[in-house]
């Protein structure tokens, strides 16, 4: 459980390796990609909470599955993107939208990539909070199932100038295997090697990595670090090629992540 100023935020694990985010403020709380719906209701049931809402940022089925059972059960408005093709979405949100979730503001940003239809929500007002879905991960990002490069690129550099304190809550456990990775890429990043055995540490004792921060990710994360020579050069080596600019270095390093 993360303690904020304004509202807690609790993570709430299914399948092998999801989070579910709960925001909670006294007795109220909205969740944030309800793949299963499950631990959604034991975390209320256990703790005599009342559901306020639903926040989705993508249409894959690990991050929506359990909309239609919190729905029929608590009768709850559901926010999510624009297209009308995630059943159960009631408030259809764009680039620019503010919704009021617990008394936080939250700005809708548009970040396609990992998919066409893919939102984060940030809240800039009483603290910092990005949910970002499957768009930025701790030490990588999603991979490009629907979108291109430019867009993930479009995409990532719109969260990485968000203020550095901001908090990052992604929607998977996958800090380790990326980091593994980032070490190949970035291989004379000290910092990196440091953190990495910290986050060695914390999965050997089945500990959660998250939330990373934008501060954190600007220091670990090649794809937030695509103008670093020793991250062009590896990747330029690995595929045999000349980079000449960061959306060929993205290009380059998800598709050596995607086989790695």
């Amino acid at each position: 459980m993360i303690k904020l100023s304004m509202i807690e935020v609790h993570p709430l694990r299914a399948f092998t390796d999801n989070y579910i985010w709960a925001l909670v403020s006294k007795e109220s709380i909205y969740v944030v990609d309800p793949g299963d719906p499950n631990p959604v209701i034991n975390f209320i049931e256990n703790n005599n909470f009342t559901l306020e809402g639903i926040l989705i940022t993508h249409h894959h089925f690990d991050h929506t599955g359990g909309i239609k059972t919190l729905v029929d059960k608590f009768e709850v408005p559901v926010y999510g993107p624009k297209g009308g093709h995630i059943d159960g979405i009631t408030n259809e949100l764009v680039e620019n939208d503010c919704i009021t979730v617990l008394g936080e503001s939250f700005k809708i940003f548009e970040v396609p990539g990992h998919t066409l239809d893919h939102i984060a929500y940030y809240s800039d007002s009483n603290q910092k909070l990005l949910f970002c879905g499957d768009t930025l991960f701790s030490g990588g990002c999603g991979r490009l199932f629907e979108g291109t490069p430019d867009q993930m690129h479009e995409s990532l550099n719109k969260l990485k100038n968000l203020h550095p304190e901001t908090l990052v809550f992604c929607t998977h456990e996958y800090t380790k295997s990326n980091l593994d990775f980032a070490l190949v890429v970035d291989d004379q990043n000290d910092y990196l090697k440091d953190y990495s055995l910290k986050v060695k540490n914390l999965r050997e004792q089945d500990k959660i990595t998250l939330p990373s921060s934008i501060k954190k990710e600007l220091q670990i994360n090649p794809f937030l670090r695509l103008d670093s020579k020793n991250i062009i050069f590896n990747a330029s080596k690995h595929a045999s090629i000349s980079i000449s600019n960061e959306i060929e270095t993205l290009k380059t390093i998800r598709e050596w992540k995607d086989n790695f």
